[in-house]
């Protein structure tokens, strides 16, 4: 195989640097190349500030960003607002970037009766030709020294945010039939996106999602996930499977009870390998060695904005040590570099990644 990503994935939407195609193909497939692959979303406005020039759209200086912070697979970047921006409503930024989702805005059920009644629509095959294009365009924007991963939620988290986690969590024993219709249905419209996705091929990786935990345990128990989450996972990851595409899937929080079930479902990545709550990663990386790519683990909540720089350079070894070696890592944040996070811990962030997680790796 060559170095050309479009040799082999030719509907991807933009020319890949050999060297970042080969950087990353390495360690999904758990090799070693030239260094570990930084995955991150930006999200941070003095990190705008710093890489902006005069003249520049809010899309030209991210992707400046991305390229001198050497961050080789995104899944897409945050609007960056400033102070005065406070309280401003922005659009989701999958909606810019993807050019689709399934996520409200504003919740439009607030009581049972509105379960009842609300119709979610169902996605076409132009809806599907729209997701291609945007992520198309999304990837030749980011070229040539980021990979863009485009991806669709599972639906599972799509239905819980239509009402909140409240009104959900009641539903769940109250109203359980009006639940599974609306899972059948969004869960519809994600495998009918993965099922575009493997017939299209813009890549081999694929995003999807679900925020199924928080810190220590599930959100809900794993017979209810194991009955309505996995199903529609295993729906995703299905067809990807079979056009030889990779699954990296994201779920905040500590999911360790249910990750067989979902590495039975299909997925082959776990993202943000969340350490405050209680991800472990160098426990997964020996426990499920070249089964599962481990994707983020750079603690976003407390380390990198609340830290010192050494705090966050020896956060980044901790995690080279424990999960590089042998490929199957793409290092980054615990889900994205967050607005209150100090300029130079980001920039020490990121040289810390590039330069320590150089193999053979000397950590």
């Amino acid at each position: 195989m060559g170095a050309d990503i479009r040799a082999e994935w030719p509907n991807y939407g933009g020319a890949l640097d050999p060297t970042v195609w080969m950087r990353i193909r390495a360690s999904m497939n758990h090799e070693e190349g030239d260094r570990v692959p930084i995955w991150d979303y930006l999200d941070n406005r003095p990190t705008f500030e710093y890489f902006h020039r005069p003249g520049d759209t809010h899309d030209e200086t991210m992707r400046r960003a991305y390229h001198e912070l050497g961050i080789d697979l995104c899944r897409g970047y945050g609007s960056s607002f400033s102070r005065e921006d406070e309280g401003r409503a922005g659009d989701h930024e999958e909606w810019k970037i993807s050019g689709l989702t399934q996520w409200a805005t504003k919740k439009p059920i607030s009581n049972y009766a509105e379960l009842k009644s609300f119709q979610p629509r169902l996605f076409t095959e132009e809806d599907c030709s729209r997701w291609l294009k945007h992520t198309q365009e999304a990837q030749a924007r980011m070229a040539p020294l980021s990979y863009f991963v485009p991806g669709v939620g599972t639906g599972f988290h799509e239905v819980y945010d239509l009402m909140g986690q409240q009104l959900f969590s009641y539903a769940i024993y109250d109203e359980r039939r009006e639940l599974d219709r609306l899972f059948e249905a969004y869960g519809y419209n994600s495998t009918l996106i993965a099922r575009y996705a493997a017939s299209t091929k813009p890549g081999p990786l694929f995003f999807t999602w679900a925020d199924i935990a928080y810190k220590g345990r599930l959100l809900f128990s794993r017979s209810f996930l194991r009955e309505t989450f996995i199903p529609m996972l295993r729906s995703v990851c299905q067809p990807l499977a079979e056009a030889g595409i990779k699954v990296v899937f994201h779920s905040d929080g500590d999911v360790t009870e249910i990750l067989d079930d979902m590495l039975d479902a299909g997925i082959n990545g776990l993202n943000p390998v969340e350490p405050q709550a209680g991800m472990d990663i160098g426990r997964l990386k020996r426990r499920y060695g070249k089964r599962l790519i481990l994707v983020g683990n750079i603690d976003c909540s407390q380390v990198l904005p609340l830290g010192s720089v050494h705090d966050v350079v020896e956060a980044v070894k901790t995690c080279l040590r424990e999960a590089g070696h042998g490929g199957g890592l793409f290092v980054g944040s615990s889900s994205e570099i967050v607005p209150s996070t100090p300029l130079e811990n980001v920039l020490a962030f990121f040289e810390a990644c590039r330069t320590f997680g150089r193999y053979p790796l000397a950590v």
